[in-house]
């Protein structure tokens, strides 16, 4: 039988569990909550990676990047360094990258005992994925900071893609979307609507009807998952445009 085109699923994103991490609650809470450190970590274990690219590309070796991540981690966790931000700077990706580059200033006044946090791990990093992610990195002159913006915009595409196939499985619908997801790359991407309509056993037009609604989907998470790193909803269409002018 052919996959059904019906609509999908109620969004994910639009479950309260996902509210209770938008970045406005944790600017409220002042980071002085269990749930705003438990937000804070949540954001953390998704953007680590821009992280680990921008102190590479400021010249740490691998152990040393992986170090300096885990050790700015760590302390943004045990510190209460989110009741400095001022609630107008809002972004957590401008946040983030400031408190990261504070942190590496002093770095060297820190003792050795402290790397890794003196044996504990804020975050659980994968050092061999991140270091094979990074000597992919295009070899050209991006800066550190622009590289870390690149790294970011990239993780939210990739949360983005993750909570589109949560939904398409719940709706037993993962063979439509893993066939469909190459679409997302653009109107060139992935293959024609004839070889898909083939492959799933539908028709070129209800192909078609299945890419809009997927990449209408696509846009309503990624709005989502940008308002969640935003302090107020104004900031939404700016963010949405630096992420695309950092890709």
């Amino acid at each position: 039988m052919p996959p059904s085109t019906s609509p999908t699923p109620s969004p994910a994103a639009d479950a309260p569990e996902f509210a209770t991490t938008h970045w406005s609650l944790v600017l409220a809470a002042g980071g002085d909550t269990s749930r705003a450190q438990l937000a804070v970590a949540r954001f953390c274990s998704i953007y680590w990676y821009p992280l680990y690219a921008f102190a590479r590309r400021i010249g740490l070796r691998p152990p040393d990047a992986e170090d300096a991540t885990q050790g700015f981690l760590l302390h943004l966790l045990q510190t209460n360094a989110l009741a400095t931000v001022a609630r107008e700077k809002g972004r957590f990706r401008s946040f983030l990258l400031a408190a990261l580059k504070n942190f590496l200033s002093h770095e060297r006044e820190r003792a050795a005992a402290q790397k890794r946090g003196g044996g504990e791990r804020a975050i659980e990093l994968d050092a061999m994925a991140a270091e094979a992610r990074y000597a992919l990195e295009p070899a050209d002159n991006l800066s550190p900071d622009r590289l870390f913006d690149r790294g970011w915009a990239l993780a939210v595409l990739e949360q983005a893609q993750e909570r589109l196939r949560c939904e398409y499985d719940a709706g037993a619908k993962t063979a439509l979307f893993e066939a469909l997801r190459p679409t997302l790359a653009g109107a060139r991407a992935g293959p024609a609507y004839t070889e898909l309509a083939t492959t799933l056993g539908m028709s070129e037009g209800a192909i078609k009807v299945a890419v809009h609604r997927l990449r209408d989907r696509y846009r309503a998470v990624l709005r989502s998952i940008v308002a969640e790193t935003v302090a107020a909803p104004a900031d939404i269409d700016a963010e949405l445009r630096h992420l695309i002018e950092a890709l």
